[in-house]
């Protein structure tokens, strides 16, 4: 069973960092910014920390923390792929927070806590076997089998774009070859975009020429969706899943799901569940952050 939300929550992605305060199940405020990728942990913490005070948090207060990256089981949080957030490595984190924020404190990675928001208040009510799978700057997701996430010591479940895909042909910043992340991530889209002569293109960029019916975008964006509806057939196939929500800023892009659902049509009956969008939009990491 879910915890009832109230207290305040934390999303920090590749893309950028959110802070949110909940009363009584409902987000009633929120703020943002731009993650500094590049930044050292002592900054990212200070951003953390503006935020919260945006929001009136006083250390104590219930926090949950959702962190892009592995957080293991001592608490230490590491980046997978390198690109995401470079000079995150083997932080004491859980440490460095209830420092700063108090002890009534909850740390879990973005993916698995979006899972868990879903799960527990948006697009996964009503079954027992659920899938999350965030497309952003990079591809994650979570899986939650009657009410909890699946989870490892080494904090490595969840990290479901680092499987390999029969369409990848690029190394990925995790130090495996041709994985979901290196297809459909949106760092990989704009390498492929980059790789088909067209240069400084981000993913948002890729999809506008997509949906202008551009043949390179509609090649490289189909193929991601291609590589997630393989993916959703696979992951099927090891949990069971009875319905899978897709996320992230390229996840709930106009069409993409569309294309997801037609490359999904194709595999047999017993790998298709249910697939939607998330419910709670981007907002699905704070839920569940604070859900644990």
């Amino acid at each position: 069973m879910a915890k009832a939300l109230n207290g305040f929550a934390i999303d920090l992605g590749g893309t950028k960092l959110a802070a949110a305060r909940f009363e009584a199940n409902k987000l009633v405020e929120k703020a943002q910014m731009p993650t500094k990728a590049d930044a050292p942990f002592e900054d990212l913490c200070a951003a953390m920390a503006m935020l919260l005070d945006q929001l009136g948090f006083c250390q104590g207060n219930r926090l949950g923390v959702a962190l892009t990256g592995r957080i293991d089981q001592s608490g230490h949080w590491s980046a997978v792929n390198g690109g995401t957030l470079p000079k995150i490595k083997d932080i004491d984190v859980r440490n460095a927070f209830t420092n700063m924020f108090g002890t009534n404190l909850t740390i879990l990675n973005d993916a698995t806590a979006a899972a868990c928001g879903e799960a527990h208040f948006g697009a996964g009510q009503g079954v027992s076997a659920f899938g999350y799978i965030t497309i952003s700057t990079g591809v994650g997701g979570g899986i939650v089998l009657n009410g909890q996430p699946v989870t490892s010591p080494n904090g490595l479940a969840g990290h479901i774009g680092f499987m390999r895909s029969p369409l990848g042909n690029a190394e990925c910043g995790c130090g495996r070859f041709g994985t979901v992340e290196s297809v459909a991530g949106g760092r990989a889209m704009a390498h492929q975009a980059h790789v088909a002569g067209f240069e400084n293109l981000n993913a948002k960029m890729i999809f506008e020429a997509y949906l202008a019916n551009e043949k390179w975008a509609t090649e490289i964006i189909s193929r991601a969706a291609q590589a997630i509806a393989i993916q959703i057939a696979d992951l099927t196939s090891i949990f069971g899943l009875e319905r899978v929500a897709i996320g992230g800023s390229i996840g709930l892009a106009d069409g993409f799901l569309e294309l997801i659902s037609l490359s999904l049509s194709k595999e047999p009956d017993l790998f298709q569940p249910d697939v939607r969008c998330a419910a709670l939009g981007s907002n699905s990491p704070l839920f569940g952050a604070l859900c644990i």
